[in-house]
C-alpha cells in the first residue's frame, strides 16, 4: 500500500498538526506502508524540494507571494496541486490522503480526478470555526458561510472523510453527508514518544522556582480559546486555599504577552511562572514536574466540536488532568474516573476543583492508572492507524471498476 499525504505543514515545524502527522505516517510505515508528504505553501521557504525527517519524506511546495483574499488560496490551491501532480507520478500511490484545511482537499481533488485516484479527505477541525477560535475570523460572517459551503462542497466530493472525533462526524451528518461515508480516526499518542514518564526533575523544578510546590500546569499554544487567562484569573483562590499551589505554563502564541500582562498584574504573580516555548524532544522534563495538567477551553464552536491531543499526552505520561465541561473534553475525559471537569469560563470554579484534587492525593494513583489505561486501549496510534485499513482497501479495491465523480462513496 503507497500512501501520498497532501499537508497544510509538516516537520519540521511543530505543533499539534505536526506532531499527529508525524503519529500517523510513521504508524503506516511500522505496518509495512510505503507513506510519502507534501506539504502546502504555508510551510514556508525551504533549503531543498524534498527532504527526508525521521524517516518520512516530504516533498516541499514553492511558497508565493502575496496576494488579497481568495486571490491567493486560489494560488495556493494551484500550486499545491501542481507539486502534488509532480509527486504523485513518481511515487505512483494507490491512495492520496489529504488533511485539513480544505485548501489541501480541493488541491488533492485535481490530482484525484486527473489520475484517477480515491482520496480520503481528514478533518482535523472545520477551517471556518478554526478562524474564529484564532481571533481571525466571526462566526456567521459572509466569510465563514463561504467556507463553510466550500468544505462541504469537497467532503460531498471526497471518497471517504476522515474526521478525529464524534463531534466532528455528528456535524456532518448534520449536513447530509451519509454517515457510513464517515471514518472517526480519533487524536492518539505516540507511546515510543510519550510511553515512559521521566523521574521529577528536581534540578529543572529549582531552576523555574517550582520546587516542593503543588504545580498547576498547562503545557501547550496560547490562543484565546485555550482560556488560559481563566486560569490565571483562579490562582488567587487556589493560592488561598493552597499556599504552595504554582502555576506552570509552558508554550507560546498569540496570548502570550496579554497573559503575560495578566500574571504581573494578579495579587499572586509570584506564584504564576512562564517558561516560554520549549522542543518538542523536552517536553517530558517539564510534565515530570506537574501535579495536575489544566485545560481551561472556553466553550465555542471549535472547542465544543473538536478533540484536543495534549489532555491524551498528559495521560499517557500518567499525570492529572483536569479540563473545562465542553464537548471536545467530555469524549476523552470521564469526570472523576480518568479526569476532572469544571465550568467553562468560570475561575471561582477551576479554583475550587483544582483545590479539591490537591486535597485528596489518596485517588490519585488509582486515577493516574485510568488515564493512561484508557491512552494505551483507545488511543494509541499504533491501534488507532489500523481503523484506515478496511478503508483504504475498500477504495482500491474500488479502483479497477469504471470510475464517475458521480459515483456512490465507498463506505467505511
Amino acid at each position: 500500500m503507497k500512501i501520498l499525504h497532501v499537508l497544510d505543514h509538516g516537520l519540521p515545524l511543530q505543533s499539534g498538526y505536526t506532531f499527529r502527522t508525524r503519529a500517523i505516517l510513521k504508524a503506516q510505515q511500522a505496518r509495512g506502508w510505503q507513506v510519502a508528504a507534501v506539504t502546502g505553501t504555508r510551510q514556508g521557504v525551504s533549503a531543498t524540494t524534498a527532504e527526508t525527517i525521521d524517516g518520512i519524506d516530504f516533498h516541499r511546495t514553492p511558497t508565493i507571494g502575496k496576494a488579497p483574499p481568495v486571490l491567493g488560496e486560489l494560488r495556493e490551491i494551484h500550486a499545491l496541486s501542481r507539486r502534488v501532480a509532480e509527486v504523485a507520478k513518481v511515487f505512483r500511490p494507490d491512495i492520496l490522503h489529504a488533511h485539513s484545511p480544505v485548501l489541501g482537499a480541493l488541491a488533492a481533488l485535481r490530482v484525484a480526478r486527473a489520475m484517477r485516484l480515491p482520496l480520503v479527505y481528514e478533518i482535523r477541525a472545520f477551517w471556518e470555526d478554526a478562524a474564529v477560535g484564532n481571533g481571525t475570523g466571526r462566526e456567521g460572517s459572509a466569510r465563514y458561510r463561504a467556507t463553510r459551503m466550500l468544505e462541504t462542497w469537497a467532503v460531498r466530493r471526497a471518497d471517504a472523510v476522515s474526521v478525529i472525533c464524534e463531534g466532528l462526524r455528528g456535524d456532518l451528518i448534520e449536513r447530509g453527508i451519509a454517515p457510513d461515508k464517515i471514518l472517526v480516526s480519533p487524536n492518539g499518542v505516540d507511546l515510543a514518544v510519550f510511553g515512559t514518564p521521566l523521574a521529577y526533575d528536581q534540578a529543572l523544578a529549582r531552576q523555574i522556582g517550582v520546587e516542593d510546590a503543588e504545580v498547576i500546569g498547562f503545557i501547550g499554544s496560547f490562543y484565546d480559546y485555550e482560556g488560559i487567562d481563566d486560569l490565571i484569573a483562579s490562582m488567587p483562590a487556589l493560592v488561598a486555599a493552597r499556599p504552595s499551589a504554582r502555576l506552570l505554563l509552558v508554550g507560546g502564541g498569540p496570548m502570550e504577552a496579554a497573559l503575560r500582562a495578566q500574571a504581573a498584574a494578579s495579587p499572586v504573580a509570584g506564584q504564576i511562572h512562564f517558561v516560554g516555548r520549549v522542543p518538542h524532544h523536552e517536553v517530558d522534563r517539564y510534565y515530570s514536574l506537574v501535579d495536575i495538567l489544566a485545560y481551561p477551553r472556553k466553550r465555542m464552536r471549535l472547542t465544543d466540536l473538536v478533540t484536543p491531543l495534549k489532555p491524551l499526552e498528559a495521560m499517557a505520561q500518567r499525570r492529572l488532568v483536569a479540563a473545562s465541561d465542553v464537548g471536545g473534553h467530555r469524549e476523552l475525559i470521564r469526570d472523576g474516573i480518568t479526569g476532572t471537569l469544571f465550568p467553562p469560563g468560570d475561575p471561582a470554579g477551576i479554583a475550587t476543583a483544582l483545590a479539591d484534587l490537591l486535597a485528596h492525593r489518596d485517588g490519585w494513583e488509582a486515577r493516574r492508572e485510568r488515564g493512561r489505561s484508557f491512552v494505551e486501549a483507545e488511543r494509541n496510534w499504533a491501534v488507532n492507524v489500523g481503523r484506515y485499513e478496511p478503508v483504504y482497501q475498500k477504495l482500491t479495491s474500488a479502483v479497477a471498476l469504471p470510475r464517475s465523480w458521480s459515483r456512490p462513496p465507498v463506505s467505511v
